[in-house]
């Protein structure tokens, strides 16, 4: 059976961009990117995707489809930018999808946001975010293209969780009493972007986050099980020497509901907390 004539397109082809890239294989006839990094662009090349300069405007030519993942800067979104003119031009898109973070809800205190709850951002990065949120909801608005949110909470997967750090030695077990983080595994993120591709609602924001908010340190020490190895020693936070971005992940608390990815878009977590997550990536 032929695959269908549509074409993905990643604008900033990073680690959760290739996860939606490989889950979503035989969804499309085309599946290309941008990537700055040369290294990277070698590997997906020989993964079988296209991957191309971001500064070509024609990298999103024929698209139907557009995952954007670049990250805004000072002056604002660099895809819209670079190419907002050669994607507004492009007549056959059915879906766009801005990854954000949920660091534009900012500090609750450790009490519960979803997505009708109005953002509150307190650092440069999220209102950066933010910013490029409604930058993007205008420009699908102007164009007539459904233009999805998703706000992701922090991300972990193969490569990248708790095993990992504990494996190369710089896992921390640093201690705040009351403070959770959110997290979400990337192969969950690649599921929720699928299914809001197969019904695309224009405008909507979705949470992605799995169903339990935890602590840092609780996380280490079922990592550290996992592998049999005793864990990293416990540090008070307000006492361990961190660098001010990994302080900053700390000033905040907050926990982020996932409802709306369940009821809209039918998404059934995989990995609803990181225990499922990290015995998954976990050797046997």
């Amino acid at each position: 059976m032929s695959r269908p004539p549509r074409k993905l397109v990643c604008l900033g082809f990073g680690y959760c961009a290739e996860a939606l890239a490989r889950a979503a294989a035989d969804d499309f006839a085309d599946i290309a990117g941008t990537t700055r990094q040369p290294g990277r662009a070698r590997a997906l090349a020989a993964a079988g995707f296209s991957v191309l300069p971001f500064d070509r405007p024609d990298c999103v030519d024929g698209a139907t489809h557009l995952a954007i993942s670049a990250p805004p800067g000072a002056d604002g979104d660099p895809v819209l930018a670079a190419l907002g003119d050669r994607i507004a031009a492009e007549g056959g898109l059915a879906w766009i999808g801005y990854l954000s973070t949920t660091g534009v809800y900012g500090d609750r205190n450790g009490g519960w946001v979803g997505e009708e709850d109005a953002p509150r951002p307190d650092s440069a990065r999220a209102q950066r975010r933010l910013a490029a949120e409604r930058a993007w909801l205008a420009f699908g608005e102007a164009q007539g293209v459904p233009v999805q949110i998703f706000r992701l909470a922090g991300i972990y997967g193969p490569g990248r969780s708790a095993l990992d750090r504990l494996r190369a030695g710089t896992a921390r077990r640093i201690v705040k009493p009351g403070h959770v983080f959110c997290r979400i595994h990337v192969a969950d993120i690649a599921q929720a972007l699928r299914a809001s591709i197969a019904r695309p609602a224009a405008g909507r924001i979705y949470n992605l986050a799995d169903d339990e908010p935890a602590p840092q340190a609780d996380v280490v020490v079922f990592a550290a099980r996992l592998l049999g190895v005793a864990p990293p020693p416990e540090e008070r936070f307000e006492t361990a020497e961190l660098p001010p971005p990994a302080r900053g992940f700390y000033a905040g608390c907050r926990r982020v509901r996932n409802d709306r990815i369940k009821r809209e878009l039918g998404v059934v977590l995989r990995f609803p907390s990181y225990r499922e997550g990290l015995r998954d990536l976990a050797p046997p």
